[in-house]
């Protein structure tokens, strides 16, 4: 209810409180997106675009994102990071070129690092390092070397299944106040890409 009326974090605990619950926990990995995003990313109908956590765990898409990257929003624990998706869901790669892999894991474990420093050893960022020591040996070995600062491209490449190849800028707005990211995905006009972009909106979703 609180997200659908674009509340405010203090307006959505006191309906919290009215209703007789504890509030939501606020920190980095909350959920709440500030109504100021909500807005900009509602007016954003014809681009791809998400609100993502600072672990990479997309709270809401445009139909366009999810025409593109499939629904994101629907993983649950620590697959609702793309992070951790990368090093253990069977098929996460498909969508980036074969060349690009090791720089996203590259990037996915210095930003995982970032994080985990900045929100310590009781946050879910040290649950999913955890995890990902256990489970995976290539981010075993890329934790080992201690990267940190590793910056994501100006230009993203993505294979998709319909339209093919995609070179697309991504802008990012940071929202300080929650840690969030609105994550906009777009293309120069009359460019090959930003008419795949108009074709992939006809032939819909991932």
């Amino acid at each position: 209810i609180a997200q659908g009326l674009h509340l405010s974090r203090d307006e959505r605990d006191h309906l919290f409180h009215l209703a007789g619950h504890q509030a939501p926990a606020r920190g980095g990995s909350g959920t709440h997106i500030s109504p100021g995003v909500l807005r900009i990313l509602d007016r954003l109908t014809d681009t791809p675009a998400e609100v993502v956590t600072e672990l990479g765990e997309s709270l809401r898409q445009t139909p366009l994102g999810v025409a593109l990257f499939g629904d994101l929003t629907h993983f649950t624990g620590g697959e609702r990071s793309i992070g951790y998706r990368w090093f253990l869901r069977p098929g996460a790669r498909d969508i980036t070129p074969p060349e690009d892999h090791e720089f996203y894991s590259r990037l996915y474990t210095s930003g995982l690092r970032s994080v985990l420093a900045k929100r310590g050893p009781e946050s879910s960022a040290a649950r999913y390092v955890e995890d990902l020591l256990k489970r995976s040996e290539e981010f075993r070995e890329l934790w080992k070397e201690h990267e940190v600062g590793v910056r994501p491209r100006e230009i993203k490449c993505y294979v998709h299944p319909s339209v093919g190849l995609l070179e697309l800028s991504c802008q990012v707005l940071h929202d300080p106040e929650t840690s969030h990211a609105l994550l906009v995905y777009t293309a120069p006009p009359a460019s090959e890409s930003y008419e795949k972009l108009q074709l992939l909106a006809v032939v819909g979703a991932f």
